[in-house]
């Protein structure tokens, strides 16, 4: 099975072979446009990204499979939490779609985000360090660790693959 993954970051490559250690695959990671903002400021937003992501992957890859995984933010009454999406798209199936944990952000950094700065910068500014979002992400250093961006993607991937490993077994029998 050949996966392309939508993304050239190093988190997300990390998740999707996480999501599919127990099937036999081959990755290639091309850079795939989300089609969104930089910074996606809702769910939907941060869905469409990832879908974009995921059938971009499958087209420009021309692979099995297209991942697209994508990190955005969601306002709520509680106030401004990180979320993170993902899309797997496969040929004559609809995309499959999975969503991962959420935790607030601060409120210092959120403001920033409603300013209009992008997340990223953000939190190596905030952290001081280098390409947070290619390595723990926002979710790390606020998790002080417990948690980091492979992680809160793996979950995603496992949400993902399950789902496509699910729907495949009805044409096994």
């Amino acid at each position: 099975m050949k996966v392309i993954i939508g993304s050239k970051n190093p988190a997300k490559i990390a998740a999707v072979k996480n999501g599919f250690s127990q099937l036999e695959a081959e990755f290639i990671a091309l850079d795939i446009p989300s089609g969104v903002s930089a910074q996606p400021f809702s769910d939907e937003e941060t869905i469409k990204g990832a879908v974009n992501r995921a059938m971009g992957a499958l087209k420009e890859g021309s692979g099995d499979i297209g991942i697209g995984l994508e990190g955005g933010v969601q306002e709520t009454s509680a106030g401004l939490f990180i979320c993170n999406w993902g899309a797997l798209a496969a040929k004559n199936m609809k995309p499959i779609i999975a969503g991962g944990a959420r935790i607030l952000l601060p409120e210092e950094i959120a403001a920033r985000l409603r300013a209009g700065e992008e997340l990223g910068p953000v939190m190596e500014t905030f952290a001081k360090q280098k390409n947070v979002r290619h390595h723990e992400g926002a979710v790390g250093i606020f998790t002080n660790g417990m948690v980091n961006r492979v992680d809160m993607f793996t979950h995603v991937m496992k949400l993902l693959v399950g789902q496509y490993t699910y729907a495949l077994e009805p044409l096994k029998k």
